[in-house]
């Protein structure tokens, strides 16, 4: 009796997630949870966690990575932990360049050479790359984004070094460093002006769902 119980609740919740969600649209779990609450006030956040996955995995609900609402550069900035591919990418950028040039070529100090060089050469400029490309993080599974940052450094850095060949300065230590740290600086500063454009966006549906729901 109790399961039966529990699968007539489980259903009724659903109908009831689907209906929010034909009317209102997209919305987060929080204004779900919200909504079913009104019907079913000892509902708990577990249970509506529940009811999202599994709408998801019928096929009956799109979860989305939604950016932080932000309106300005300097908000968005804060947000740390979805910023860290930035600042990861630009500070091991830099502390190769720094590496490469203050740190002596004698053992143990190669070692850190050699495991910043392989990073600054073969993963970052491909990397940043693919975050600029695809800057919705549900777009590529994290292997998928590993694979293309490899794959994508291995093609841009000889194609760097096929320019740097037809220019005065030719293909050497210093333009090549400089040159991959023009582009890592470049290509991130694109990237995040995109996912920076996405939580513009996220704030102004944001604002227009809950003018909305004033009106309603």
């Amino acid at each position: 009796m109790n399961n039966k119980r529990n699968n007539l609740r489980s259903t009724s919740l659903d109908d009831q997630a689907l209906a929010f969600l034909a009317s209102s649209g997209a919305a987060s779990v929080q204004k779900l949870y919200d909504a079913l609450r009104i019907k079913s006030p000892s509902l708990t956040e577990a249970e509506v966690t529940e009811v999202v996955w599994r709408l998801a995995e019928q096929g009956k609900a799109d979860l989305r990575d939604s950016p932080p609402p932000t309106k300005s550069l300097r908000e968005y900035l804060g947000f740390w932990e979805r910023n860290l591919w930035f600042y990861l990418s630009l500070t091991v950028s830099f502390v190769t360049v720094a590496v490469i040039y203050s740190v002596p070529e004698v053992i143990p100090f190669i070692a850190a050479r050699w495991i910043l060089g392989s990073m600054f050469v073969f993963f970052i400029p491909g990397y940043v790359t693919v975050e600029a490309l695809f800057p919705k993080g549900r777009e590529l599974s994290g292997i998928e984004r590993l694979a293309l940052s490899i794959g994508l450094s291995l093609a841009l850095v000889p194609l760097i070094g096929l320019l740097l060949n037809y220019t005065p300065w030719g293909i050497r230590l210093t333009p090549i460093v400089i040159s991959l740290t023009i582009f890592t600086v470049a290509v991130s500063a694109a990237g995040l002006g995109r996912q920076f454009q996405l939580s513009v966006e996220s704030a102004e549906v944001e604002q227009l769902m809950n003018t909305k729901e004033t009106n309603l």
